[in-house]
């Protein structure tokens, strides 16, 4: 019994060690980020927004993230928890297929980028591919009155690359992309 319990004792703080190491090292890893492992706060119009957490854009005249399962609730911050198989998940699919091909009429039969019709897990993506951004330069062109060119350069600047130029894909902040085309001229 006595050689149990030293065992315990042992492998207990062995573990202690390791996980307190661990732990030191994704936070010293985070405090090497662009924004120090903290949220990036956008003042915009005298209202503060998170730029790391998936905003709703109605208006047709911003671009628009990828759907929300918790309806951008960051406090409910969850997926659907529904597989491709799930009846229910494909229709919720389609019905987004159909609207934007519905709200996006000059795309003819142009392939959708599936982030644009998926949820994330979280819910609550902030960002979306590059091809997700051009899909809506057209409308957004239209709506607003400017040069598609114009719209395509703004999407090419406010395009993030891979962390390190390897670590993941690039990728669009659509709350800075609105905020960008706001103040496009």
């Amino acid at each position: 019994m006595k050689n149990h319990i030293v065992t315990a004792f042992r492998l207990t703080f062995v573990m202690l060690a390791v996980v307190g190491i661990y732990l030191l090292i994704v936070y010293a890893g985070s405090k090497v980020l662009p924004t120090k492992g903290n949220a990036e706060i956008i003042t915009h119009n005298g209202q503060k927004f998170y730029a790391n957490i998936g905003q709703e854009f109605k208006s047709e005249k911003y671009f628009h993230g990828r759907p929300s399962s918790v309806n951008y609730n960051a406090a409910g911050s969850a997926g659907s928890n529904k597989g491709p198989s799930n009846e229910e998940y494909l229709q919720t699919v389609q019905k987004r297929i159909d609207t934007l091909k519905m709200e996006h009429p000059g795309m003819g039969n142009t392939k959708i980028p599936v982030e644009l019709v998926t949820a994330s897990g979280s819910g609550l993506d902030p960002d979306i591919s590059e091809e997700g951004a051009l899909y809506q330069v057209k409308k957004i062109a239209t709506v607003r009155n400017i040069p598609e060119e114009k719209v395509k350069d703004l999407v090419k600047n406010q395009t993030e690359k891979p962390f390190l130029g390897l670590l993941g894909p690039s990728k669009v902040n659509v709350l800075k992309l609105n905020i960008a085309l706001d103040q496009l001229k």
